[in-house]
């Protein structure tokens, strides 16, 4: 068999039909890159359109490690070549498979389909977490992927040892995807708005940037991006990948930077908005807008900056999504490219914006667009914004219905979803029945596999195809779910942590990283507890609750039901994640306590990450009693320093949730008290002694006495956190917590101290108390 004259065969019929095609290149890896290099010969695709993905740079082409495939995001190659010889990393295949064009080739590079299931390379090795072993790992994710390469069309597989065809890649009469599904065009509410849509000579964007747009859909988009124009709008863009979202956000960036207005632009990371900067630099330069400024990419990672400045004064410009949450930097315009990669917590903040637009990702590598409209759209509909939703539909680098798409979606499960409402819409706790579900029972349902998959991609706003093949075949990973006449509707995915031995703790204490060990790791690493590691535990790493039956306490008793199956054989039950109010007391709620708050924000979410632990041996018990009390007498000390700009709620509900045993001794002299109950009655003042303020705060924040419920408001306890736990100004926190002015904050701050010294005063208190009352 001429392997190079069927590979420019299957890159014909991809042309002629505006596909692309896959090819899997099996056997001996020598003999690979020899046909290899003869395909790319025949095919005479320039080497700045090949990309190589692999260990090694062996062609003459650009080449990456399977790692660093981010860096072709946003990019588009004729062909793509992955070497997954020495290992196969999901993502790596979920990244780059977009980025193969319209008539293009996508090639893996693979062991003989016989032996290469069986075996395992870095990524597997990643898999096994102590105490499991290598052998521990199976092989399903891998056996699976094979299955699908062979099932779906336009994909060929040659053995390059035996020079045979082993499945057939080209297509006699490729099927097109005629059309696209109602509702294509601009949407508020549920409604179409085709009849708002500007008309011509109403438009308020240039003529410019019409022209080049690549389809239709793509023209719709940057009409609804016109509504930017007007106070209080939002815009929501959401396609699958490819089909031009981030490119009609770069025109609009182009076209109001042109008129002048500074455009702020934020994404997970700074890669991901090279198509938007790219745009917006071809339409100013089309508008005859001499640039002043330029694309300055110094740096790296999430600090990397963009910045286009245009002969007008209008701007462009990058900013991880941390700083744009701040608010600092002036923008006439926000635009969030891959929203459906940041948490609720930072989109919420972006809500402050006055014209803001969110292109999100329905199925993406990276998460998935529907988690965005479940999780965040109701908050983004209560806002003060007027709200409109544009979809994209038609691909714009290659033709609808393109095999390559359709294999990766369902390889990957890209558009895994959880099941439809109607089928799950009268779940109760009373309903449902509770199942543990081995991953050999996920491997062999595909339906199930697709539910419980659908329900975590909803769950989490990264969830990637490394999850799929944990799922699959990480030995420390179950999951536990409650179903509903069949379907899932809440899903528990769980991580087996601790029970590790004496030499691993020690080299954790010393500073080594124990890979799928988070809790005891924290507990070692931070917290310096060497024995922590020894118990063992099961870790809560995501929950979710189908979005039909949201607030019925489902989630609530599916951790009822993970206690009673797993209690008996294993010391804690705990959970780690980023922490917002919610959350915090939803784990409170369910007998979870906070043992450790991080000092620092996660670089995407912007949240600090709480660990929360349940014991359930005696020896849990002595676990959370040490670290419960230890961080209730440390979190004062870090709300003052580290933690002084974290949430106030985040605060009120992190102290709610430490044991009221652990509440701090108020140990307070005479005198302590005549300076409380004198700015509680009279005229002294706080900034005077601090600390008995801050002891009494500490105590009522966390024991919460019966006797004073009702006695603080939530705004007084944001006033008291904010002020003397976290240490801001007096002028501060009047802005903050809306108060007519600082000396109206200080009244109310006396006046919430007053029922706080009537419970916990002592007689010198009192005395304090009658003294300025008999006045």
């Amino acid at each position: 068999m001429d392997i190079a004259a069927y590979a420019r065969a299957l890159r014909t019929e991809a042309l002629a039909e505006n596909e692309r095609r896959g090819l899997v290149l099996c056997g001996d890896r020598e003999r690979g890159y020899a046909d290899l290099q003869a395909i790319l010969e025949m095919l005479e695709v320039p080497i700045t359109r090949t990309a190589l993905v692999g260990p090694e740079d062996r062609l003459r082409c650009e080449q990456h490690s399977q790692r660093q495939t981010g860096d072709l995001l946003g990019t588009t190659r004729e062909v793509v070549i992955v070497d997954g010889h020495e290992t196969l990393e999901p993502n790596a295949i979920g990244r780059v498979v977009g980025t193969v064009d319209g008539g293009g080739l996508f090639v893996l590079l693979l062991p003989s389909g016989s032996t290469w299931a069986s075996e395992r390379g870095a990524f597997e090795r990643s898999l096994a977490v102590p105490p499991f072993e290598l052998e521990d790992v199976t092989g399903r994710f891998r056996q699976r992927l094979l299955e699908t390469l062979e099932a779906h069309r336009g994909i060929a597989i040659v053995d390059v040892d035996t020079r045979t065809l082993e499945s057939e890649g080209l297509i006699e009469r490729a099927p097109r995807l005629v059309g696209r599904p109602a509702g294509g065009r601009a949407s508020k509410g549920d409604s179409s708005r085709d009849d708002e849509m500007p008309q011509l000579e109403q438009r308020r964007f240039p003529t410019a940037a019409y022209d080049t747009c690549y389809t239709d859909d793509q023209r719709d988009a940057l009409e609804v991006l016109e509504r930017l124009h007007d106070r209080h709008q939002a815009v929501v863009l959401e396609a699958d990948r490819g089909r031009g979202k981030s490119s009609a956000i770069g025109l609009a960036a182009g076209c109001f930077a042109a008129a002048g207005g500074r455009v702020l632009v934020t994404a997970p990371a700074s890669e991901n908005v090279g198509d938007v900067f790219a745009r917006a630099r071809e339409l100013l330069a089309t508008l005859d807008t001499v640039l002043e400024g330029d694309d300055d990419k110094s740096g790296g990672g999430n600090g990397e900056r963009r910045r286009l400045v245009s002969s007008t004064g209008g701007v462009v410009e990058y900013v991880p999504p941390l700083e744009a949450v701040t608010g600092e930097r002036e923008a006439d315009v926000v635009l969030v490219d891959e929203a459906a990669a940041l948490s609720v917590g930072v989109l919420q903040s972006l809500l402050t914006a006055d014209r803001i637009a969110f292109a999100t990702t329905i199925h993406g590598y990276e998460g998935a667009g529907r988690g965005f409209s479940v999780r965040f759209r109701d908050r983004l509909e209560a806002s003060d914004h007027d709200v409109t939703t544009n979809t994209l539909y038609d691909p714009i680098r290659y033709a609808g219905g393109d095999p390559l798409e359709v294999w990766s979606f369902r390889a990957l499960l890209l558009d895994a979803r959880p099941p439809v409402a109607s089928l799950v819409e009268n779940a109760t706790p009373e309903t449902v029945t509770f199942r543990r579900l081995d991953a050999d029972t996920l491997f062999e349902d595909e339906s199930l596999l697709r539910e419980v998959f659908g329900l975590l991609v909803l769950a989490h706003y990264r969830t990637e195809p490394n999850d799929l093949a944990r799922l699959l075949d990480a030995p420390n990973l179950e999951v536990c779910s409650l179903f509903h006449d069949g379907h899932v509707v809440t899903v528990g995915l769980l991580a087996r942590e601790g029970g590790l031995d004496v030499d691993i703790r020690r080299r954790m204490y010393e500073g080594a990283r124990v890979r799928g060990n988070m809790i005891p790791d924290i507990l070692t690493t931070h917290l310096r507890d060497e024995e922590a590691g020894g118990l063992s535990g099961i870790r809560v790493v995501r929950i979710a609750t189908h979005h039909a039956v949201r607030s019925r306490g489902l989630g609530s008793h599916l951790l009822e039901c993970l206690e009673a199956d797993y209690a008996s054989t294993v010391d804690w039950l705990g959970t780690g994640f980023g922490a917002t109010a919610p959350l915090v007391s939803f784990w409170q709620n369910n007998g979870y306590r906070t043992v450790h708050l991080s000092t620092t924000r996660n670089a995407t979410s912007g949240e600090h990450s709480a660990i929360m632990l349940r014991p359930t041996s005696d020896g849990g018990e002595q676990l959370l009693e040490g670290h419960g009390s230890w961080f209730a007498s440390r979190l004062p000390a870090m709300l003052s320093d580290t933690l002084c700009n974290l949430d106030p709620d985040v605060v009120r509900a992190v102290t709610d949730s430490i044991d009221p045993a652990h509440a701090p001794s108020l140990a307070t002299s005479n005198h302590d008290w005549h300076v409380v109950a004198g700015a509680a009655y009279g005229p002294a003042r706080f900034a005077v002694d601090p600390e008995p303020f801050r002891r009494l705060i500490t105590r009522f924040l966390i024991e919460r006495p019966a006797e004073t419920s009702g006695v603080l408001s939530p705004r007084e306890e944001r006033l008291f956190v904010r002020r003397v736990l976290q240490g801001h100004s007096w002028e501060t926190v009047a802005d903050e917590l809306e108060y007519p002015s600082t000396r109206q904050c200080r009244r109310a701050f006396g006046d919430a101290l007053v029922g706080l010294v009537d419970h916990y005063g002592t007689d010198a208190a009192r005395a304090i108390r009658d003294r300025f009352l008999e006045e």
